[in-house]
C-alpha cells in the first residue's frame, strides 16, 4: 500500500500543479478539493473510509500549494458539503462558521486529515474558491465562483477515483458587440 500511497499522493500534486498552470483573469486566492477516499482506493464513494491514506496524500497537497493560496476541504453530504480552512482564510474572508468536527464516516477522510493537519482548522459553510479539484464525483461546483469552467488536465484520475478540474472566470456580459479584456479562447 505504501507504493499505492506514493503513487496516488503523486498523482494529486500534478493534478494541483496543472491546475496552477491554468493562467486566468482571476487570480488563485482560494483552491477547494472534494476528493473520496473510498473512489481512489477503488470502492464506491463513502464505503471505505481511511484516515491513515489522507493524511499524506492531503500532506503532499499541502506541501504543493502555493503558501499564499488559500486550501479549502470539502468534507461529505453528512455535513452538508461544509470545507475545513485555516482560521486566517476564515477571517479573511468573512466566512460563516459552522459547528461540526468530521469524522471519517460523518465529513470524510481528507476533512478528518485537515482537522489534523492545519495550523488552525475551523470548518465554514460555504466557499467561493477561484479553483479546484473533485476527485471521486464528490460535486464541489458548488464551492466554486460563477462562472466556473471545466479544465481537461492530463492527470485524468488518482488513483481510481475519476480527477475533474475547474477554474472561474469573471462573467461576460455586453453581448456580441462587446470587447472582453481577457477572454481566453
Amino acid at each position: 500500500m505504501a507504493s499505492d500511497t506514493d503513487d496516488w499522493a503523486q498523482q494529486l500534486a500534478e493534478a494541483l500543479d496543472e491546475v496552477l498552470a491554468i493562467r486566468t483573469a482571476m487570480p488563485l486566492k482560494i483552491f477547494v478539493l472534494g476528493a473520496s477516499i473510498s473512489e481512489i482506493t477503488g470502492h464506491r464513494i463513502g464505503t471505505a473510509h481511511n484516515l491513515d491514506l489522507a493524511r499524506p496524500l492531503l500532506e503532499r497537497l499541502l506541501s504543493s500549494a502555493p503558501k499564499e493560496v488559500g486550501i479549502a476541504i470539502q468534507g461529505c453530504e453528512h455535513i452538508n458539503r461544509a470545507l475545513v480552512v485555516e482560521k486566517r482564510i476564515q477571517e479573511r474572508y468573512s466566512l460563516k462558521l459552522v459547528d461540526v468536527w468530521p469524522v471519517p464516516e460523518a465529513g470524510g477522510s481528507f476533512a478528518s486529515a485537515a482537522m489534523e493537519l492545519f495550523d488552525e482548522p475551523v470548518v465554514v459553510s460555504e466557499i467561493q474558491a477561484e479553483a479546484g479539484l473533485d476527485i471521486g464525483q464528490t460535486l464541489i461546483g458548488m464551492h466554486l465562483r460563477p462562472v466556473a469552467v471545466p479544465i481537461r488536465i492530463k492527470t485524468a484520475r488518482v488513483g481510481h477515483g475519476i480527477v475533474t478540474a475547474a477554474r472561474s472566470r469573471p462573467p461576460l456580459i455586453g453581448g456580441a458587440r462587446a470587447k472582453y479584456v481577457h477572454m481566453t479562447h
